[in-house]
């Protein structure tokens, strides 16, 4: 195995693992609301913490899981360059999808994404964020605004950054539509929570 394929190794890894720590799951039980895979839609990410009824839980999980996705991109661009980092960053969010912990049920990734393209690319955050935003005004469902965000950032980056960052942000469009697919199904019968309301269903 050549220098740079072991570097690419090391970054998935570390990235992976990084991204794995589940945060949302730890930071509620630290609080005593135990297991958040018990509450609500089961999820580990800010949404499902959010369900709580603690606010600062679920901005703490945001800055946790975005933090923990930019981490691993910067310490890895730092390191070995920004082709290294894109791969670390994708790994993050892999982890935090499918935790190894969690026998690989983790979260939707949205905000460890945003995280990752913090690094890569400022401008497309800058756009995808506003565009959560947007949708979520709207129509009040994370779910929708998440799917909707990722997949403009594809568009954003294409336009606005670098064809490697095009690359990654489809890969982790695609990731989080993977993750997102009870919603969409529930989306389809009208069956989604919006902001605010009870989640009908574990997911």
């Amino acid at each position: 195995m050549s220098d740079t394929h072991s570097l690419f190794a090391v970054s998935a890894v570390g990235g992976y693992l990084l991204g794995s720590i589940p945060f949302g799951l730890v930071v509620t039980r630290m609080a005593g609301f135990g297991d958040i895979r018990q509450i609500g839609s089961g999820n580990i990410g800010a949404t499902n913490v959010l369900r709580t009824g603690n606010k600062f839980l679920a901005l703490l999980t945001i800055i946790l899981d975005s933090g923990k996705g930019a981490a691993a991109a910067w310490v890895v661009m730092v390191c070995w360059g920004f082709e290294a980092s894109l791969i670390a960053g994708f790994s993050s969010v892999l982890g935090h999808n499918f935790p190894v912990w969690l026998k690989f049920r983790g979260g939707k990734g949205v905000a460890t994404t945003l995280g990752v393209l913090l690094v890569a690319s400022w401008h497309v955050v800058v756009a995808t964020g506003a565009t959560w935003l947007l949708i979520a005004g709207l129509f009040r469902y994370s779910s929708l605004a998440s799917m909707g965000a990722l997949a403009a950032s594809v568009v954003f980056a294409e336009h606005l950054s670098t064809r490697p960052v095009t690359y990654l942000t489809a890969g982790l469009a695609l990731l989080a539509f993977i993750r997102h697919r009870e919603n969409i199904i529930r989306l389809i019968r009208g069956q989604e929570s919006r902001f605010g309301e009870k989640e009908n269903s574990p997911s």
